[in-house]
């Protein structure tokens, strides 16, 4: 693993995972949602201008990119937009609600070769998913997985948060999974947006995240990204990039265009520019803060542990939204070396609401339900 770590912190010639937030319009209001999605932002890119920028990813020999937002299917030009990056050869997986994969949806979806969904679960049933995600919506994520299974889609995903309220789901969601022919990814929980608000509520306490650690290792097909390199030091590293690949080997594009280090932290601290100014490959090779984060951030406060060269530190998108500098342990870290800096840099029951995007709260109403009935 440190082999493979030396090699990637310096950066590769192109991202090998890119995240693209088409639109933050959301027709959900979920509690842990990191973009403060809901409201679409006037200045979006429109479909000339996203086509352009596929057109970068082409000229960078980017193979493969997440679609997000809010949520992607809301944009017209949704399906245009997918089909233009799947002809020039770029692979698309896209993540949803649900809300809008009706028969005709999935049956696009099956056809399509290096085309991915992911369906947002946060929890094994409608009582523990509703309660995050709003009333309806359980009920929405599952009929969109009815009409995929129904539409032999074999490229579809459920991806969970993982949280206070679901660790105890995990078997169960796994189980789910298998019914309707799909594969579990888990994420963590970040404290950002409105996840800053839930976030000392839903995060998993220090046997929890024992737990967590002990159910991936003995769960080799489910997905995490870079999601639990933290958890490194409890055992041998899990599946997964490990480390942190901000500016090094993932990137976040923003709906108006701006290019963050970072695809979870969509703040100025982060942003290395604006594709409607310079082109994704300037930025990627050029950008001040991209050069910035493949140096060694050594993290000093664990340079007397000797779990350091597992955990590289731990997740810079959560000590930052914490109010942490990136020499400090993981507020999360599995040794509880945080505790002590989250005492200190704590002054309300909150992480830091002034480093998310504006917070945006509005009434969860029930999830509508756009499945076309077979």
């Amino acid at each position: 693993m440190i082999s493979n770590y030396n090699h990637l912190k310096a950066g590769l010639s192109a991202p090998i995972c890119l995240t693209w937030e088409l639109t933050y319009a959301c027709n959900l209001s979920c509690t842990h949602c990191l973009s403060s999605s809901g409201r679409r932002d006037p200045r979006e890119l429109n479909t000339t201008e996203a086509k352009a920028v596929i057109d970068q990813f082409v000229k960078m020999d980017v193979f493969y990119i997440n679609i997000g937002g809010g949520e992607p299917t809301i944009r017209s030009d949704f399906k245009e937009l997918v089909s233009y990056a799947l002809s020039r050869g770029v692979g698309v997986k896209f993540s949803t609600n649900g809300s809008r994969i009706d028969q005709e949806m999935a049956q696009w979806i099956s056809k399509e070769s290096y085309l991915d969904v992911q369906v947002s679960l946060d929890g094994a049933n409608a009582s523990t998913n509703d309660e995050i995600r709003g009333q309806g919506s359980f009920q929405t994520s599952i009929a969109a997985l009815e009409v995929l299974q129904r539409a032999e889609a074999n490229s579809v995903k459920v991806s969970t948060v993982v949280t206070k309220k679901s660790i105890s789901q995990l078997d169960d969601l796994y189980a789910l999974c298998k019914h309707y022919n799909a594969q579990l990814r888990l994420t963590r929980l970040r404290p950002s947006g409105r996840g800053a608000l839930s976030w000392t509520q839903l995060k998993l306490d220090q046997c929890e995240q024992e737990y967590l650690f002990r159910w991936l290792s003995s769960h080799n097909d489910v997905l995490t990204g870079d999601s639990f390199f933290h958890l490194s030091p409890l055992g041998d590293p899990l599946n997964g990039l490990n480390m942190c690949g901000a500016g090094r080997v993932v990137c976040l594009i923003d709906p108006v265009g701006d290019v963050y280090a970072c695809p979870f932290v969509i703040h100025d601290s982060f942003k290395a520019g604006n594709l409607r100014d310079t082109s994704l490959m300037e930025i990627w090779k050029h950008s001040k803060i991209f050069e910035d984060l493949r140096k060694e951030i050594d993290p000093k406060s664990c340079s007397t542990c000797e779990a350091v060269n597992s955990c590289h530190g731990g997740c810079m998108a959560t000590k930052f939204f914490n109010g942490f500098s990136f020499d400090d342990p993981d507020p999360e870290c599995v040794f509880d070396r945080g505790s002590t800096v989250l005492s200190r840099v704590f002054t309300s029951v909150t992480p830091d609401l002034s480093r998310s995007r504006p917070i945006y709260i509005r009434p969860n109403k029930p999830s509508k339900n756009f499945i076309a009935k077979s």
